[in-house]
């Protein structure tokens, strides 16, 4: 969910500059690099005749995101506080080790008692 509102609120810009109708430079979130092959003249009366006569070409395309979100407090009630303070604690305890503790002569079988010693000897617990 939060991915969805990163993407849909972020604004995007793909600028591409094609020198001679070849892809010269290709630009994510800020201006491509011109190739410098833009004729710059200070006589404004040619200013037009020369960008239809240039060799160079920009393609800007802008993805607007939103920018209306408002979030308020008031959204956030007691409700909602018991929640993600459940859901936050019960998440963190999901990671938490297992403490195992290892029994050394678990997988060896108790000796056997052919006789009781106990009554042979005649030693008895008061």
């Amino acid at each position: 969910m939060a991915l969805l509102v990163l993407l849909s609120t972020t604004s995007w810009k793909v600028e591409k500059h094609y020198c001679m109708g070849r892809l010269m430079d290709v630009a994510f979130f800020e201006s491509a690099e011109n190739c410098g092959m833009d004729m710059g003249f200070d006589d404004a009366d040619n200013a037009d005749n020369i960008s239809k006569m240039s060799c160079c070409d920009d393609e800007v395309i802008l993805v607007e995101g939103q920018d209306n979100l408002k979030t308020s407090l008031e959204d956030f009630n007691l409700e909602s506080q018991i929640f993600l303070t459940a859901f936050t604690n019960s998440y963190i305890n999901l990671f938490e080790g297992i403490t195992y503790k290892a029994t050394p002569h678990e997988k060896y079988p108790p000796p056997i008692l052919v006789y009781d010693l106990q009554l042979l000897d005649q030693v008895f617990l008061i």
